[in-house]
C-alpha cells in the first residue's frame, strides 16, 4: 500500500476514489494550444548503452536493454549514488524516462539519488526483478528533496528523490514505468495473432529501420474499420496498457465482440514510436521529433506509414468509423474534437465518453474538447480532416493504479462496440 501522496495529490485522490467508489473529480484540465513546430528532423544525441561497475567490480549498474536509460553514474561512497538522466535532445516535454538495472556481488542496500537535465523527477519508480513485472517503490525507500508546488504537472514534482534498494547477485530492475520494448510488444502482437481472424504485418520501418508492426483483426472482409494507435511518445505506457485491455476485448470471445468482428475490420499500431521506446527517449523518435507534430508534413517515416496504410485502404474502400490516439499524461483526460467543430459526426465520440463515465463513477475523467483542427498536426486532427473519422486522443494518468487501466480499456472495448452495433 501507498503510505504518502507521491508527486501530486491526484494519486491519493484516485486511490481513495477506486476504494470508496464515489464519483471524483481532480481538476486537472489538459495541456495547452500545442504549438506549431517544424518536423524536419533534428541531431538526437544517442546514449552509450553497456555497464558501470564501482567498488572494485562489485557492484555494477547497466542501461543494455530495451527502453533502458541511464545516461550516467557516480559513486559518492557509503553505498550512495547518483544518475544522470538526460533527454535525447532538446527542447522537449518534460517526461524524463529513466530505466536501469543494477547488481552487487554481495547482498546490501545502496541509495540512488536521481537528477535530471532541466526537468524535474515525474516518474514514480518502479522495481522488478525479471523485467516484466513491476511494483511501485515502497514509499519507506522513497525521498523527494526540494518538493514542488501546486498539484499537477512538472513544477508540482520535485526536484530530486533518493531511493533505497536491495540488491543481490540477480540484477534489480528500476524504471520509470513497466517496461514494454519492441520485442516485448511483438509477443503480444504474436500472441493475439494464433486466432485465426488476426494476422500481423509491416507497414512500414522507423528510422532506424524497426518494423512498423500493424495488427489486422478481420473476420471477414467488411468495409467499416476503426482505427488504433498508441505509445507515439515513449514513456506513455499506462495509455498502452490501456489499449492493450481494449484490443483484447474486442478480440474476445464474447458474443458481443463476436458479433462487432462480424461487421467491422479493426487495424492497431500498438507502437507508433519503436525506435524512441527501444532507445529509451522521453518524447522524441531518431528523427528528433515529436510524432505527435508530424501528422502534417509526414517528414518522419513512422507517420508516413501510418498515413500511407490509411490511403491505401480507402482506396480498396474501406470507411474508417472511429479513431482512437492512446497516450499519457498527469491525469485520465478525452481530447475529442469540439461538437461545433464535429457536429452530428462526432456524436458517436461524445456518447462514448458518456457511457464510459456512466459505467465507471468513481472516476470522473476531464473533457477537453479541441476547436483547432488545422493545420492537421496531430494524429485526431488528420483521422478527422483527411479521412472523415471520428477520432479522440484518449489520455490515461501517470499514476492512474493499474486495475483500473485494465478496466477502463474493457469498458471502452465494449462501450464502443455497443454504439458501433446500434
Amino acid at each position: 500500500m501507498i503510505k504518502r501522496i507521491l508527486y501530486t495529490t491526484f494519486l491519493l485522490t484516485v486511490l481513495t476514489a477506486c476504494k470508496n467508489q464515489k464519483p471524483v473529480t481532480t481538476g486537472y484540465q489538459g495541456q495547452g494550444k500545442s504549438a506549431i513546430v517544424s518536423t524536419l528532423s533534428k541531431p538526437v544525441q544517442k546514449q552509450w548503452k553497456g555497464v558501470w561497475s564501482f567498488d572494485n567490480e562489485t557492484t555494477f549498474f547497466s542501461n543494455n536493454f530495451e527502453s533502458g536509460r541511464l545516461n550516467g553514474i557516480s559513486a559518492d561512497g557509503n553505498d550512495h549514488f547518483t544518475a544522470l538522466i538526460t533527454a535525447e535532445n532538446t527542447p522537449i516535454n518534460v517526461s524524463p524516462w529513466y530505466a536501469f538495472n543494477v547488481w552487487s556481488s554481495t547482498p546490501r542496500t545502496i541509495t540512488i539519488k536521481m537528477t535530471y537535465q532541466d526537468s524535474r523527477s515525474r516518474y514514480y519508480p518502479k522495481i522488478s526483478q525479471d523485467g516484466e513485472n513491476f511494483t511501485p517503490l515502497d514509499s519507506v525507500n522513497f525521498h523527494d528533496i526540494n518538493p514542488g508546488n501546486g498539484t499537477f504537472g512538472i513544477s508540482a514534482a520535485p526536484e530530486f528523490i533518493e531511493i533505497k534498494v536491495e540488491v543481490s547477485q540477480e540484477p534489480t530492475y528500476i524504471s520509470a514505468q513497466e517496461l514494454y520494448g519492441s520485442t516485448r510488444v511483438k509477443k503480444w502482437i504474436d500472441s493475439l495473432s494464433t486466432k485465426t481472424f488476426i494476422q500481423n504485418y509491416e507497414i512500414g520501418k522507423s528510422r532506424e529501420d524497426r518494423a512498423m508492426n500493424l495488427m489486422e483483426v478481420s473476420a471477414d472482409t467488411r468495409k467499416k474499420a476503426v482505427m488504433v494507435i498508441s505509445r507515439q511518445h515513449p514513456p506513455e505506457v499506462t495509455g498502452f496498457l490501456a489499449m492493450k485491455s481494449f484490443i483484447e476485448t474486442l478480440t474476445g470471445d464474447s458474443p458481443k465482440a463476436q458479433k462487432f468482428r462480424a461487421n467491422f475490420d479493426l487495424f492497431v499500431v500498438p507502437l507508433m514510436n519503436p525506435d524512441g521506446v527501444d532507445n529509451g527517449n522521453w518524447r522524441h523518435n531518431m528523427g528528433g521529433i515529436d510524432l505527435n507534430r508530424d501528422w502534417q508534413d509526414f517528414n518522419q517515416p513512422e507517420t508516413k506509414s501510418v498515413r500511407d496504410f490509411l490511403i491505401k485502404k480507402e482506396a480498396q474502400g474501406y470507411e474508417f468509423v472511429f479513431g482512437v490516439d492512446f497516450h499519457s499524461t498527469w491525469d485520465d483526460i478525452y481530447y475529442p474534437i469540439d461538437s461545433t467543430i464535429i457536429g452530428e459526426k462526432g456524436d458517436i465520440v461524445f456518447n462514448w465518453i458518456e457511457n464510459i463515465s456512466e459505467r465507471l463513477p468513481q472516476k470522473q475523467t476531464n473533457i477537453k474538447p479541441s476547436k483547432e483542427i488545422k493545420p492537421t498536426m496531430v494524429s485526431r486532427n488528420y483521422f478527422y480532416v483527411n479521412h472523415d473519422m471520428p477520432a479522440i486522443v484518449f489520455e490515461l494518468g501517470d499514476n492512474t493504479p493499474r486495475d483500473f487501466l485494465k478496466l477502463k480499456g474493457k469498458v471502452a472495448a465494449e462501450e464502443l462496440m455497443d454504439l458501433l452495433l446500434e
